[in-house]
């Protein structure tokens, strides 16, 4: 006997096993739901009757308690097959479409219990009043939402393997004849198989030369031999050609992984199978072990994105099969607004002339930042609009006036002054402005070495007037020992900047702190608080901005003090912040990392 014969005689038996063990697991599994695939049916067809008979119908019955009368809610002809009783909610059986005589009180049956509590039961049991094994299904019977009675119909149904009795000897005479017939097969299929083994080895012997050199000088052999060689030329000629498909592989993860855009490519269904890290860290994915990279999943784009706009694009790139650009925008929740530019392109099948869709890639770059420029630029031309057309319509206006020779000396004087200090504001702004442009150039081998304490003290000299107008005290708190590496004259204009803002928006008598100190290790921060009217919390994430204002009516200053001290600390690689609370006062920081410190000093 060979190999073949001996592998598909035990592949035969294996079969014949499972197939028993089926068999029999499905008989065993159909025996456990034979009494509730009939119980359901029951259920079906009790509903059915007591819709047929109607509420009002039986709530008469039982609110007279009318025993034995002339009922019959059966179909036709079936009222052999179903038994329907009517039960008091004592108990006391008013009719029963099967015993004419005096019922046994049915208080305590399951279904009928059931069934008063304003449920429905089902029970299986044999009956008392007939003798024989039924299925009960029983229903509530309402009035004005308490029960009235219960409707009861039941079934006789013979077990399971007694239906299936008539059946099962010739299902199993005919299996055996079935298996026979089978072995017989098989055993002429395994002598076929083996004479068109050994033709399949001599069609295929010719190529190997072609795979693996020279044939080798072993002496013929059995058709296994020949065969091993065959596959061992095409295992060397694959492993090459695995290793080839490996390394492009590489080579695709490294430059999708190296990508700042977002990729996905996905079939014509929109199941992804392949995603890069950069889409796994802007959709929250990175955890996700169901979405690799350069390996199928089931997931779809919809639920990998949970973004309807996305899922639309991917669709019309598939369909129409030609690539387009869009943009969109996401919501993702604490990180904010996300703006992307999305290209779209179809994948075509390389082995399809009508060049169909196999698919799409989307790729998405991020343009959040982009966006947020441009409408700071916009914001920027129209605040600088804003702000200097009031004074230079003041300006022309006066001027207009000035020129008339009939005006009383005492009112132009009064012209001119009003013309000088619109253009102490155009001046001030102006010199905001080319503050800005020059943080933004500025060169840090002009940096020097700075005493913290100097810088602050001529900081809060400067503002020093303003204070005692409204009787502010300014108290200063900074190790006299503290230096840095600064722009000097930078950091006295913002402390200037934060500290007049301070004063400007406390009320008198009151007092402003202005420290700097170490956080730890790693930063110098230049702190100014106040106990001011402060900001709302809706305003403190564009505070920084150009000509941004809290109240657009406030008058006076240039809405550029704030942006000038962020410029300042991003100079030195640092930020500034805000923290604020209204009618609380405010804290301004500037953070300067601890690269420009010295690192000689002590705290």
């Amino acid at each position: 006997m060979t190999i073949f014969r001996k592998s598909m005689i035990t592949l035969s038996a294996a079969v014949l096993g499972f197939t028993l063990i089926f068999a029999a697991s499905v008989l065993i599994f159909m025996n456990s739901f034979y009494y509730e695939i009939n119980m359901k049916s029951l259920e079906n067809t009790a509903k059915t009757l007591m819709a047929a008979a109607g509420n009002d119908r039986l709530n008469a019955i039982f609110s007279h308690n009318e025993e034995n009368q002339d009922f019959n809610f059966l179909p036709l002809g079936a009222d052999d097959v179903y038994r329907l009783t009517l039960i008091a909610p004592s108990g006391f059986v008013l009719w029963d479409s099967h015993v004419s005589d005096r019922l046994v009180n049915h208080i305590d049956r399951e279904e009928v219990i059931a069934a008063l509590e304003g449920k429905e039961g089902s029970s299986r049991r044999e009956s008392i009043s007939t003798g024989m094994k039924r299925i009960y299904y029983s229903l509530p019977v309402f009035n004005g939402g308490s029960t009235i009675g219960v409707f009861r119909l039941s079934i006789s149904i013979p077990g399971f393997w007694a239906r299936i009795s008539p059946v099962l000897i010739p299902f199993t005479v005919f299996f055996c004849l079935f298996l026979l017939a089978a072995f017989w097969a098989i055993i002429a299929y395994s002598r076929s198989l083996s004479a068109s083994f050994g033709r399949l080895v001599n069609i295929v012997r010719p190529s190997a030369p072609l795979l693996s050199g020279l044939e080798t000088s072993e002496p013929v052999s059995p058709e296994f031999l020949s065969l091993e060689k065959t596959l061992r030329a095409m295992t060397q000629e694959l492993n090459l050609r695995f290793e080839q498909a490996k390394s492009e592989g590489s080579r695709l993860e490294a430059i999708l992984n190296g990508m700042s855009e977002a990729v996905f490519a996905m079939d014509n269904s929109l199941k992804l199978h392949l995603v890069n890290p950069k889409a796994k860290e802007i959709f929250y994915l990175a955890d996700n072990n169901d979405i690799p990279v350069l390996k199928e999943n089931t997931l779809t784009l919809l639920e990998a994105t949970r973004s309807t706009e996305l899922t639309d694009i991917a669709k019309k790139a598939v369909s129409s099969g030609v690539p387009f650009e869009t943009e969109l925008t996401f919501h993702a929740g604490l990180s904010g607004t996300k703006h992307f530019q999305v290209y779209a392109s179809p994948l075509v099948r390389d082995n399809n002339a009508d060049n169909d869709s196999g698919g799409a890639v989307l790729v998405l770059q991020e343009i959040t930042r982009l966006v947020k420029l441009e409408k700071i630029r916009k914001d920027f031309v129209a605040n600088v609009s804003h702000e200097l057309r009031t004074p230079i319509q003041l300006i022309k206006g006066f001027s207009e006036t000035l020129l008339d020779a009939e005006k009383m000396l005492k009112e132009n004087i009064h012209f001119v002054d009003i013309i000088h200090k619109n253009a102490i504001v155009m001046e001030n702004l102006t010199n905001d402005l080319l503050m800005l442009s020059s943080l933004e150039n500025a060169d840090t081998r002009d940096m020097e070495d700075c005493q913290i304490a100097a810088l602050i003290n001529e900081a809060v000299s400067s503002v020093e007037p303003q204070a005692r107008k409204k009787k502010i005290e300014i108290i200063v708190k900074c190790n006299e020992d503290f230096s840095a590496v600064l722009y000097g004259s930078l950091i006295i204009q913002a402390l200037i900047n934060l500290i007049d803002n301070g004063i400007k928006y406390s009320p008198a008598k009151s007092k402003i702190w202005v420290n700097a100190f170490m956080s730890g290790e790693s930063d110098l921060i230049f702190e100014v608080r106040d106990k001011g009217i402060g900001i709302p919390s809706e305003h403190l994430e564009r505070i920084f901005e150009r000509f941004y204002r809290v109240d657009r009516r406030e008058k006076g200053g240039t809405g550029l003090g704030l942006s000038i001290v962020r410029h300042i600390a991003l100079l030195h690689n640092g930020n500034a912040e805000a923290e604020s609370h209204a009618g609380k006062g405010s804290v301004f920081r500037i953070i300067i990392p601890s690269k420009n410190m010295d690192h000689n000093n002590h705290h």
